[in-house]
């Protein structure tokens, strides 16, 4: 009997795309996104699907690991340009669980989990990747270390950092592409970029353009292969710079930012245009979602003034614990196997991939692996929904702030945003707003009725459940595990979630 070939698998990240950004997701949506509507029409969308962060490396490193950032030595904010690489090697990822199930994997994209530069001396580059002066002592000449290569994937295309952070140069399976030549830095409201070196076949505005191209080559190559793939496409947009070309610039009729959202709509239907093509549509898995909210770089002023909201109805954006910041647009289209037009509003989280992944080749996941976790399989092929097994889901803002969700209700560990919205961190009168918030997501989607006080019995039951995750080193049934360091940094969770009123 002829083995079946497991599906390929083609997990699509964009950048800051906030959830109301996509009109299948957002009918008062003003952003036409065709592509990726048709891409939701022909599988499941989740309406209650959201990011392990509001923010981009904690998000990455969960999708990568199945398990919550906060359990690395990372503990809030993102890594830059030159920081090292997060993720140990002896750390299972999705891409060395399927190369072990016979898969060839490949990145191509935005890193931003950092990796080893070669360096001119030392052992450190000299900066936290901020400063010009911080790149001074990268040898580009010679191979980077700890990078994509060393966490199972086959192949390796991309830049280390976001794209407005240095340096702007691509690294090829492990090597640079080029030895940067120039300086570039640019200052536009909607184009700034850091200033840093930057390779000469390194041009911002065709970044986008090129992954998908390389993306379509690589699919190409492997259509005919016996062995099936998984290909891991991190897009570096719309986050800023805000770069659409000029085929785009002014078609949404709102701001370049929704120029952005179209053009990479338009790519997503040339990438569902190659598969078709190629004759393995059927048998491939495509994923599409974002890493956070959408960015106040987006200019939510101008957008607002044309009735369009990148959190739709939800609170907030990038960095917020509020649903803006975490809640994203999440597809999955498998038509050998997934109904068209399901939709499911089952919570579920980026960290999901893992467990996904484990249960559709047959490998039971480790107690050391996808400590987060659950497999999202009972949901895609539409049976009994009690099968997902996901009890609740962490939040985490830039800040380091936490919030529980469990059903309706969620819990948040901080008085205001946790993050870039107001109230923010630290702002005048934050200190006199209540140390908790708790809403109920089914009557009040837009946090607006904080009623921590009016039911200690849940806030005392979903800090409890909070307290275990935690000092379990997991929230999936198995064997306890440790985090990295404490889970809270220098704090003490213990007070900070459980006595402190």
């Amino acid at each position: 009997m002829e083995t079946v070939k497991y599906p390929n698998i083609i997990y699509v990240l964009a950048d800051d795309l906030g959830y109301g950004d996509i009109h299948a997701f957002n009918s008062d949506g003003k952003i036409l996104t065709p592509s990726i509507d048709k891409l939701a029409a022909a599988g499941i969308k989740f309406t209650d699907a959201h990011t392990s962060a509001a923010v981009c490396t904690p998000t990455r490193y969960g999708i990568m690991t199945g398990r919550y950032n906060w359990r690395s030595p990372l503990k809030s904010g993102v890594l830059t340009g030159v920081s090292k690489a997060l993720i140990p090697n002896s750390r299972t990822t999705v891409a060395s669980l399927l190369k072990g199930a016979g898969y060839k994997t490949a990145f191509i994209g935005k890193w931003h989990l950092g990796w080893d530069w070669a360096l001119k001396a030392g052992d450190s580059v000299g900066g936290e990747g901020w400063s010009p002066a911080d790149y001074a002592n990268i040898d580009f000449s010679r191979p980077i270390s700890n990078g994509p290569e060393t966490l199972g994937f086959d192949y390796s295309y991309g830049h280390s950092g976001s794209l407005d952070m240095a340096p702007y140069v691509y690294v090829e399976n492990g090597m640079p592409t080029t030895i940067p030549d120039t300086v570039t830095v640019d200052t536009g409201k909607y184009t700034w970029w850091r200033e840093g070196p930057t390779g000469n076949d390194f041009k911002h505005d065709d970044v986008t353009p090129n992954f998908f191209r390389k993306s379509f080559e690589y699919i190409e190559e492997q259509a005919n292969s016996a062995d099936p793939f998984f290909l891991y496409l991190a897009l570096p947009s719309p986050h800023t710079p805000i770069l659409p070309t000029e085929q785009w610039l002014g078609k949404s009729g709102l701001n370049p930012y929704a120029d952005f959202v179209m053009q990479i709509d338009d790519y997503m239907g040339r990438l569902a245009q190659v598969l078709d093509e190629k004759g393995i549509a059927e048998n491939t898995i495509v994923i599409f979602t974002s890493d956070n909210g959408c960015s106040p770089q987006a200019d939510f002023e101008i957008l607002g003034a044309k009735n369009h909201d990148p959190s739709a109805i939800y609170r907030g954006h990038k960095a917020d614990i509020y649903e803006g910041g975490h809640r994203v647009p999440f597809i999955v289209r498998w038509p050998d196997k997934i109904r068209p037009g399901s939709v499911s509003n089952k919570t579920i989280c980026t960290t999901d991939l893992m467990a996904t992944c484990a249960d559709l080749i047959g490998v039971p996941l480790k107690d050391n692996e996808g400590e987060d976790s659950f497999s999202l399989m009972p949901l895609l092929m539409g049976t009994d929904s009690v099968e997902y097994k996901r009890e609740a889901t962490v939040h985490h803002s830039i800040n380091g702030s936490f919030a529980i969700r469990k059903a309706n209700w969620k819990l948040v560990f901080c008085p205001g945003s946790g993050g870039w919205s107001d109230p923010k961190p630290d702002s005048e009168g934050i200190r006199d707003l209540p140390k908790f918030q708790l809403f109920d997501l089914d009557v009040d989607p837009e946090e607006k009725n904080n009623l921590y006080a009016d039911h200690p019995e849940k806030v005392k039951a979903l800090k409890q459940l909070m307290v275990s995750y935690i000092e379990n080193g997991r929230s999936t049934d198995g064997k306890n595990q440790k985090n990295d360091l404490e889970a809270f940094g220098s704090k003490n969770w213990k007070q900070l979630l459980v006595f402190e009123e």
